[in-house]
């Protein structure tokens, strides 16, 4: 599937929902992936992705299989480990294994070829997410680091202008948390332009001023544009919240 130019911030909802159950839905033996946009044979033009947020995939992978070497040019791809593990092997020589908690990141720039295989015992889960990069050419590059996500507050993914933590080709940043019930949570930045919510775990309440609450539930994505003051707290109505945030331009 050729990947369309990013979505001009014109064209961008100032909120859109993508309810969990809407996604579209690839079932294999060894695969199951639900797609927040479109992707592979899945395809429409309502849902080719959110500003420069182009895929969304929550993957469970069986034990012992995977995807075996395949190729990815122009395109940052991150990936956020949910439960289990996963093998990485790429034409840069780079080798090891990501397990929960864990996120890594890889710019595909001019031309990377990689395998993501499940070698241990049980089904892993992953969410892999791919952003549109700044500008074409780039020479590819890889990281991972471990990360403890805490309840308490925002822990950083992501984040263009902090040394102490991964960056993308793309001025983007990424948060995760894990909020306990009755917790509520302040947006991790002043003000967040265009964001995208995606629900790994559990259920979550954003109250607005102006207008009705929103819940989300696993799997569920809101898009919003505009800044804080519109959607601000993260009260969470379950016992396991996980929950990630980005802050696209």
């Amino acid at each position: 599937m050729r990947e369309p130019d990013p979505t001009p911030a014109d064209r961008v909802p100032d909120v859109l929902l993508r309810p969990a159950a809407e996604r579209f839905h690839s079932q294999h033996d060894w695969l199951e992936s639900w797609h927040s946009f479109s992707f592979a044979g899945h395809y429409s033009p309502d849902w080719m992705g959110y500003g420069p947020l182009r895929v969304i995939n929550d993957d469970t992978i069986a034990a012992g299989r995977g995807f075996g070497m395949h190729p990815h040019r122009e395109m940052e791809i991150i990936t956020v480990m949910i439960q289990g593990q996963l093998n990485h092997r790429d034409s840069m020589g780079n080798t090891g294994v990501i397990r929960a908690g864990d996120v890594q990141r890889m710019s595909a720039g001019t031309g990377i070829v990689h395998s993501e295989m499940n070698e241990g015992n049980e089904a892993c889960r992953l969410l892999q997410i791919w952003i549109e990069p700044s500008a074409a050419g780039l020479s590819p590059a890889y990281d991972q680091r471990t990360l403890s996500i805490r309840s308490d507050t925002w822990t950083p993914l992501l984040a263009p202008n902090d040394p102490s933590v991964m960056a993308i080709e793309r001025p983007v940043s990424l948060w995760r948390a894990q909020p306990r019930a009755g917790q509520s949570l302040p947006w991790p930045a002043k003000s967040i332009e265009h964001g995208w919510i995606q629900m790994i775990e559990g259920e979550i309440e954003l109250p607005r001023p102006s207008a009705a609450s929103i819940r989300l539930r696993k799997g569920d994505g809101l898009g919003f544009k505009g800044s804080s003051s519109d959607l601000k707290i993260l009260q969470n109505q379950s016992d396991n919240s996980d929950v990630l945030l980005f802050a696209l331009q």
